[in-house]
């Protein structure tokens, strides 16, 4: 393997000359920079990242909390994090946390050792200390899709608050009254807003939520199973279950199939959080789609400013409904394209 003074004997220069061109300095010659990097490609020349890392006190490398790595939502967010980045020459670790607080710490003490230039988390709660300490200690952090009130960071997410609304909307003109909720943990922001959000919105239409109707869940599929078969148990089931997550959606629709029911015949359903899967089941979901892609992507760019020295703020980018045939839609109703990345 090549070294930098084999670069240096093939390009005629010194080995500093060599060290100034692969950091870009300004100072290195346009005839001497050629020879450099001419030499660099013939040789095949790799630069350590390690011992750049201990000169320039960077590693070019964030890290990346997200709260499940089976949610194909966060597996959406992590697809175009690591692509951002690698478009701006940083590599990405990823953890992930599996909706569990402990881990969520466990994977950013990690990357902190590791001596990240930056970090990007979805927290699983907003009581974490270590999560609490990080920021208070100027640690290069951007929260995405979640974020812990009161800490002063930029956060890039978006917002469902209008798409929920139109939700409600839908379902309430196509003749739904009893309409319950799967709400995601109350320790997320995520989870609180939905909640609060799709509450206020039945208001508007003078349908009451009431608490028989607000199932309890976690953002995973074991949940939204056990919740819907709750509903389902009620002497008035609802008309519509609206599940918080696509997870959690999927664990619905496994309660009432095995309860020999049927979408929407028996019972409608919707989630926020859209998937390419949702398009093949039988009836296809109506979903509230995220912008998943620009959310990581401006994440990572937030992130990159941060650590670069250029002013950054937080991005909220907007959610819409996608109505498919979930809930009592015509067959005829045209389906709305899914979000692109």
């Amino acid at each position: 393997m090549a070294s930098i003074k084999d670069v240096a004997a093939e390009a005629g220069v010194s080995v500093a000359t060599v060290s100034r061109v692969l950091n870009d300095h300004p100072s290195v010659s346009a005839d001497a920079r050629t020879r450099v990097l001419a030499a660099v490609d013939a040789l095949g020349y790799r630069p350590n990242a390690v011992a750049r890392s201990l000169r320039t006190d960077q590693t070019r490398t964030l890290g990346l909390v997200i709260s499940d790595v089976l949610n194909p939502y966060f597996t959406e967010l992590a697809r175009s994090v690591e692509e951002e980045a690698r478009a701006l020459g940083y590599s990405v670790i990823i953890g992930n946390a599996n909706e569990r607080p402990d881990l969520q710490d466990h994977h950013v003490r990690n990357l902190l050792d590791r001596r990240i230039d930056g970090l990007l988390v979805s927290p699983t709660d907003g009581g974490s200390p270590l999560m609490l300490d990080a920021a208070r200690a100027g640690t290069q952090m951007v929260f995405v899709d979640r974020w812990i009130p009161g800490v002063d960071l930029p956060v890039v997410r978006s917002d469902g608050r209008a798409a929920i609304h139109d939700l409600v909307a839908h379902l309430y003109g196509l003749g739904h009254r009893r309409l319950a909720i799967i709400a995601g943990p109350a320790a997320t922001t995520t989870g609180r807003e939905r909640v609060e959000v799709f509450r206020q919105a039945m208001g508007e239409f003078g349908l009451p939520l009431p608490d028989a109707y607000i199932g309890q869940g976690d953002f995973q599929a074991e949940s939204g199973r056990r919740a819907t078969e709750r509903f389902l148990d009620l002497a008035e089931p609802p008309e519509v279950v609206f599940a918080t997550d696509n997870l959690m959606a999927l664990g619905a629709l496994d309660a009432v199939r095995a309860r020999g029911l049927r979408v929407p015949h028996d019972i409608a359903l919707a989630a926020f959080d859209d998937i390419p899967w949702f398009v093949h089941t039988d009836p296809p979901i109506t979903a509230i789609a995220q912008p998943t892609g620009e959310l990581g992507r401006a994440a990572v760019r937030a992130l990159v400013d941060l650590i670069e020295g250029r002013p950054t703020q937080s991005v909220t980018l907007p959610a819409r409904l996608v109505v498919r045939r979930s809930c009592g839609e015509a067959a005829s109703c045209p389906q709305a394209p899914r979000s692109t990345t």
